[in-house]
């Protein structure tokens, strides 16, 4: 019983420490993410916004 808590106890830590790494230095925005000049991220580029039936 003491191994499982041992490991129980171990997966939390690594779970937490995975977290914060993850949110702190590799979040990013998908504006900082794909910031190129040939990249453009507007609302006029979406699907949804697009006029697929024509005029």
């Amino acid at each position: 019983m003491k191994a499982f808590g041992m490991a129980l106890a171990a997966a939390v830590v690594l779970a937490i420490g995975a977290s914060v790494i993850l949110e702190g230095t590799l979040g990013r925005t998908a504006d900082e993410t794909y910031a190129a000049p040939s990249v453009r991220l507007s609302e006029d580029n979406t699907v949804q916004h697009r006029n697929f039936m024509g005029h």
